[in-house]
């Protein structure tokens, strides 16, 4: 993995709530007495809705990254265009002045006058047929020739590179969407219970677990990995806000790039693309650092500490905290 300065925080997630997704709450509802827990088909589908929010949720991180990515494509290639722009004026300049020496003197050469024309380029392939082409001329006229068409590939490219930055925001905006429809869902959902329920489900899905072995003493394999899990470490009470990638707030992918950032190391936008930025190793052999993946669609990241925890950013309310490893189905394990 290559070296890369810190990542910025997202601008796709400003001003929006604390609120995000996901159901890693299974685990910890699961030590609730089942007295206390809320009707179980509420509490069921809370958890679906902030399932799919965070499934949106990493497709609204990709989508915003490769908008990102071609906002800055399009400004190189509009200051690309424009000193291509300035090459062509000069050398048109330059041919302008020739021609006005030629004129002066006796006449415009045909060569010069046909730079004029609406198909300068045709000139150059009747050159051989000309009897007054200097080689000099013949020179200069095929460096216009030639900034002309590289202007054009110029401008094509940066009219592909529009067209799909305006697909990406409405990739963007459509996600967005989605996330906080689900969010709303849940919300409706939850407040819909009786205090008691209510009380009894923020105390499962967002109560800190004392029962968990202390991390600290983990061993960590390398100084990137040590690295990384102390960035994530001094996330621990950060609120979880999706879309966001540090430092104030995090979603589950965020939080494993920013932290990953400290280390010097870049990681992918999302958890589906974490999970293949490193070697796969098993769970049992898993070490502090190593980024757990959960669900068989990849849609949940956590970093492994030690003693069978992790730390994560979970899901609308919570705050980036430390779980058990098994809080819900792991699907691979990566080291970066």
């Amino acid at each position: 993995m290559g070296s890369h300065r810190r990542l910025a925080p997202s601008g796709f997630d400003r001003g929006a709530a604390a609120l995000c997704v996901l159901s890693a709450a299974a685990a910890a509802l699961g030590a609730v007495p089942a007295q206390a827990a809320p009707h179980g088909g509420t509490r069921a589908e809370v958890d679906r809705l902030y399932e799919e929010a965070e499934r949106a949720t990493q497709a609204f991180d990709k989508a915003a990254e490769r908008a990102g990515a071609l906002r800055r494509q399009v400004r190189d290639a509009q200051d690309r265009i424009a000193r291509q722009q300035q090459r062509v004026n000069t050398l048109r300049e330059h041919l302008g002045s020739l021609a006005g020496a030629q004129y002066r003197s006796g006449g415009v050469d045909p060569a010069v006058a046909l730079l004029f024309a609406d198909d300068p380029d045709d000139y150059l392939d009747k050159a051989a047929t000309l009897d007054r082409i200097g080689t000099r001329q013949a020179g200069q006229l095929r460096e216009l020739r030639s900034a002309l068409r590289e202007l054009a590939q110029e401008r094509a490219e940066a009219t592909g590179k529009l067209a799909e930055l305006d697909r990406s925001r409405k990739a963007v905006a459509t996600h967005k969407r989605t996330v906080v429809k689900k969010l709303a869902a849940a919300r409706r959902l939850l407040d819909s219970l009786p205090p008691a329920d209510r009380a009894a489900y923020g105390r499962a899905s967002r109560g800190s677990r004392v029962d968990l072995p202390d991390p600290a003493g983990s061993l960590v394999a390398g100084g990137r990995a040590a690295a990384a899990l102390a960035a994530a470490r001094s996330a621990l009470g950060r609120p979880y806000v999706w879309g966001a990638n540090g430092p104030s707030g995090f979603d589950c992918s965020g939080l494993m790039q920013w932290s990953y950032a400290h280390a010097g190391i870049h990681l992918p936008r999302t958890s589906q693309e974490q999970r293949l930025a490193g070697r796969r190793v098993p769970l049992s052999q898993a070490r502090p650092g190593d980024l757990v993946v959960y669900r068989s669609d990849a849609s949940h990241v956590a970093m492994y500490a030690g003693n069978g925890q992790v730390i994560h950013a979970p899901y609308p309310g919570a705050p980036v905290r430390y779980d058990p490893v098994g809080m819900m189905p792991v699907s691979s394990v990566t080291r970066p």
